[in-house]
């Protein structure tokens, strides 16, 4: 067999003075790294540095490095471009990838600070004063009358034709992730998380397993191309239902999980057979125009009894003009996924190349959809890449009404970022379907984590609000008045519709 010409990316090195030669290291890795003949044995070829065998080695013996070689400088060919060059010359293949654009494009949110209210109206303590973070996503009317109650208060006027909305209790969703890209246990830990915290997960377009139905009120179900595990009974366990059709990680192309990873439970979740791969097209078959998503979200809203219907989008350059229309089809809330989204499976030279920021995404959105008078009509979630509270107090300031998190979930549950999703051997049981792997997440375990961090980053919004001196996260949404940049050039600033710092 020929020689690679690629090295191993990483370097397992193990001092075995401290080994206590247990094989922990050997029974922890899902990608077959270890061998063992009297001592645990490192192939490095196989290791993406997910950090397992470090973690759970008793005798801390084990440090994996950046396998650091002398390549020639040239700075039109970093290695990672040569590599991929050698790989494809040797396989034929298009290369796939997990997980976000690790690519060092310009981060937004981080040129982006917020502006405080310092001697006019700070909070006293934003821990202990009422804040307010519940958020309502959904058409809102245009204006609101009331009327006697004939009880000596006072009701809606016409309040049985007010659109349905969904409350969160905090401006955060979890982001669409398949049952099948991920496990069942990663599934539970999402929704019972979402069940405590008064929030919402999305199944993605995997469909809703059984074992998931006592959550269903706290729960969106996704309507992708592939229409997988969609029927009836499907569209009314959720409290609200999502068309999907765009995602930022790969926008402009379908889906694809890999047949390895659809074992029997994803096959009958999913209704395709066992062992197959499971292909999203790119476009829905049924939509080819605005008329026909307007038909799509009405024949939804009528199987469903009128539940909320949104529509998740890729940003790209005309988002703006897409959201328009979307809205002006009846969506209820608008779901944009940044270039920066992460996913279980995609085309590297697509994750890596195709697609704008969310940052830009969410000000033109918001900016056309109030230009046109029609902002109240439709909710605006963000997503791709929220990566901590700053982010979200940023997105929610530039206009978006809630964010949704799916990276940021999977790392709180253990997730090392190793990019090997699509392989369906994560080591942290989080993006496989092996049962020696799934097991090592449990739901209940993962529901605490995922609670802990979104209570933190709720903690974070409200010190946050008080520092801006207002009360209310509804206060902070769309006020880009309140942000301002450091180191964006004048083009962008405009585009944001965000003044530089000092003016």
């Amino acid at each position: 067999m020929p020689i690679s010409l690629i090295q191993p990316e990483f370097k397992v090195k193990i001092d075995y003075d401290k080994c206590h030669k247990c094989g922990r290291c050997v029974q922890q890795c899902g990608w077959g790294v270890y061998s063992f003949n009297e001592r645990p044995i490192p192939d490095d070829s196989k290791c993406r540095a997910c950090h397992r065998c470090v973690t759970y080695c008793p005798a801390h013996c084990i440090n994996i490095t950046k396998n650091d070689l002398a390549y020639r400088t040239n700075d039109h060919w970093d290695p990672a471009l040569r590599k991929a060059v050698w790989r494809q010359a040797e396989t034929g293949g298009v290369m796939l990838t997990g997980m976000g654009n690790d690519k060092p494009y310009q981060n937004i949110f981080d040129h982006l600070v917020l502006d405080a209210c310092q001697v006019t109206n700070p909070s006293i303590d934003p821990l202990r004063e009422p804040m307010e973070l519940r958020t309502y996503l959904g058409r809102k009317p245009d204006n609101v009358d009331v009327e006697p109650d004939g009880q000596g208060g006072y009701r809606l006027k016409g309040g049985d034709k007010i659109s349905k909305n969904i409350k969160l209790n905090t401006p955060i969703i979890f982001s669409p992730m398949s049952y099948g890209s991920v496990s069942l246990n990663v599934h539970k830990s999402l929704a019972m998380a979402a069940e405590r915290l008064g929030i919402l997960m999305n199944t993605g377009e995997g469909g809703l397993h059984a074992d998931l139905y006592p959550y269903q009120d706290n729960v969106i179900v996704q309507v992708a191309s592939g229409r997988f595990g969609v029927n009836p009974e499907y569209l009314n366990r959720g409290a609200a239902i999502e068309i999907k059709v765009g995602q930022g990680a790969k926008p402009g192309i379908g889906g694809h999980l890999p047949g390895e990873k659809i074992n029997k439970e994803v096959s009958e979740t999913r209704m395709i057979p066992q062992g197959s791969d499971a292909i999203s097209p790119a476009p829905h078959h049924d939509i080819y125009s605005i008329e026909d998503l307007r038909q799509l979200i009405y024949s939804l809203k009528e199987a469903s009894g009128y539940k909320t219907v949104g529509v998740k989008i890729a940003a790209v350059h005309n988002v703006a003009a897409i959201a328009s229309g979307i809205v002006r089809a009846g969506a209820d809330y608008v779901y944009l996924d940044g270039f920066r989204g992460g996913t279980g499976a995609a085309p590297q030279i697509i994750r890596d190349n195709v697609g704008i920021p969310i940052e830009i995404a969410i000000a033109v959105v918001d900016q056309r959809l109030r230009d046109e008078g029609i902002r109240n009509q439709a909710s605006i979630i963000a997503a791709g890449s929220i990566r901590s509270s700053a982010d979200l107090a940023k997105a929610i300031a530039l206009g978006a009404d809630a964010v949704g998190i799916g990276s940021t979930a999977l790392m709180a549950m253990g997730c090392h970022l190793c990019q090997g999703c699509h392989t369906g051997s994560c080591s942290w049981g989080l993006t496989t379907q092996k049962p020696e792997l799934t097991r090592r997440v449990d739901p209940e375990w993962g529901a605490e984590r995922l609670t802990n961090l979104v209570n933190a980053w709720s903690h974070e919004l409200q010190e946050i609000l008080g520092a801006l001196g207002v009360n209310a996260v509804e206060s902070l949404r769309g006020s880009r008045e309140r942000l301002r940049a450091i180191g964006l050039d004048q083009q962008t600033c405009d585009i944001l519709g965000v003044k530089p710092a000092g003016r």
